[in-house]
């Protein structure tokens, strides 16, 4: 049986007995101890939506004979039998106590069964905020990068349940590689998708019509990489990458990925155009990971100035936040190029700005450009009205990687991929960002056994992109756009 349906039946089977036993008189902590008892999830003093599906997880500790539950909110209160250490909440029960229209705490108390009656350890608190978040999030599953990537997917997954659908498989087009989704405006009608080897091209879904491009053209180093939307919906920046990759033997990071060349271009989705400029193109500087502002007139990119030997001397390769004014009615850039920050010591990647055109979040590290495999990446805000304000996203970073980041559509949520549950794999967290750009701890994609489904997933979440709503293209329409001819794009004059 497909282990996530087989997951999903026992999951479905263990929630509608915990209901009904949920439904009976609450159980009667007898007494309280000061015991912390570890969980995993770590969700203790997190900060979550009023929309977000329950919060299970299981108790790591097997000392005593039956653990529960106690859930206590505005007079509410709620009680849950685990199955063994697994608590499954159920879900209209939750969706009732999390329900609000102003910030509010529930308190969990964990209790132990011992002899004839529990024992309430110390309890925690989650903070349930009513800004909600976008309903459903995309990513690719892919398997570790030292293994053939002779499986993986984009799947969306709804916020609100735990409920997984594919959107494409790669098992249907010769185990090619399928990559670089995105999303524009957080709008499931404005979405894309590379594939390469097989069915190669871009898929671009816009407005109701599903294209395939033929991205290479002589005039650019590849074919379109890393996509963003301009907000509004007409034009995609591209980076064009020549990449290269480096696997260490013995070094702290496993992986090295770099660009000995790389431009940035802007493809007109209207006419089929590439426009560009010489301060993005065939230059002295390596240009990547391009993204526009909420309004349209700045694109951000990160820039680096190439060196001779990259292969030996990838680590002495750091890149500064830039940005270019961008003209769409006119389809022209600015004359000149805004450093926003550049240090000799520290690299920037993947640049994302907040809704309202306030916050850029980036990821700092060492050196480079592809900072999902260095522990040293960490998570930075810089405030767009105040230059020279960038600083660490404190509660967002650990020891492992901190990566590959979005916005929620109203910019109070973000969605970035961590190492940090195992140092190997990442996984979607979600952290609370304030109107003043100050973050709270952040809580990991909740999943009806999330010990279970975690521990068995030996693939990376990988680019989580928000949406406001479900995806409406099947896979089907996938693959009959891969029977198309790839449309070229041309320069523009």
């Amino acid at each position: 049986m497909n282990y996530n349906l087989f997951t999903k039946i026992c999951a479905a089977l263990l929630c509608a007995t915990l209901f009904a036993a949920c439904t009976q008189p609450a159980g009667t902590i007898a007494r309280t101890d000061d015991a912390v008892l570890p969980i995993y999830p770590d969700y203790r003093e997190v900060t979550i939506p009023c929309n977000i599906a329950p919060l299970n997880f299981s108790v790591l500790d097997t000392t005593a004979v039956a653990y529960a539950l106690q859930l206590e909110s505005d007079g509410q209160t709620l009680w849950v039998e685990a199955d063994g250490t697994d608590f499954c909440i159920p879900q209209d029960a939750w969706a009732e106590l999390i329900s609000t229209d102003a910030p509010k705490q529930i308190t969990l108390t964990i209790a132990r069964r011992e002899a004839e009656e529990w024992v309430g350890g110390r309890p925690f608190t989650l903070t349930v905020m009513p800004d909600s978040i976008d309903d459903y999030l995309t990513y690719r599953l892919v398997p570790p990068g030292y293994s053939g990537w002779y499986k993986m997917g984009i799947y969306q997954h709804q916020l609100s349940t735990s409920t997984q659908e594919v959107i494409f498989e790669n098992s249907h087009t010769e185990g090619n590689c399928v990559n670089c989704h995105t999303v524009g405006s957080h709008r499931a009608d404005r979405t894309l998708l590379h594939m390469r080897t097989a069915a190669s091209g871009t898929y671009l879904f816009r407005d109701g019509t599903m294209e395939r491009l033929n991205t290479l053209t002589d005039s650019l180093v590849s074919a379109f990489v890393y996509p963003a939307w301009h907000p509004g919906g007409r034009f995609i920046a591209f980076s064009t990458n020549k990449t290269a990759q480096n696997f260490h033997t013995a070094h702290p990071q496993r992986i090295e990925v770099f660009d000995d060349a790389s431009d940035i271009v802007v493809y007109d989705a209207d006419t089929h155009e590439v426009l560009t400029t010489p301060l993005l193109l065939d230059g002295p500087n390596l240009q990547t990971y391009p993204t526009f502002s909420p309004d349209g007139r700045w694109l951000y990119f990160c820039s680096a100035t190439v060196i001779p030997d990259l292969d030996l001397d990838y680590d002495k390769v750091h890149y500064a936040l830039c940005r270019v004014a961008f003209d769409a009615d006119n389809r022209t850039f600015g004359a000149t190029v805004d450093t926003l920050y550049s240090r000799p010591d520290r690299s920037v990647s993947f640049p994302r700005v907040s809704p309202d055109g306030r916050w850029l979040v980036c990821t700092l590290s060492a050196y480079g450009q592809f900072s999902i495999w260095h522990t040293d990446a960490d998570l930075y805000a810089l405030d767009l009205q105040q230059p020279d304000s960038l600083r660490a996203l404190a509660p967002l970073n650990s020891p492992q990687t901190e990566s590959y980041h979005s916005w929620s559509s109203n910019g109070r949520w973000l969605v970035f991929s961590s190492r940090r549950d195992d140092g190997l794999y990442t996984r979607p967290y979600f952290a609370y960002i304030d109107a003043e750009g100050q973050a709270r701890k952040p809580f990991m994609l909740p999943q009806h056994n999330p010990r279970l489904h975690y521990a068995e997933l030996d693939f990376s979440y990988n680019i989580p992109e928000l949406m406001t709503s479900r995806f409406s293209v099947s896979m089907r329409d996938i693959l009959d756009a891969t029977e198309q001819e790839a449309v070229p794009v041309r320069m523009a004059p």
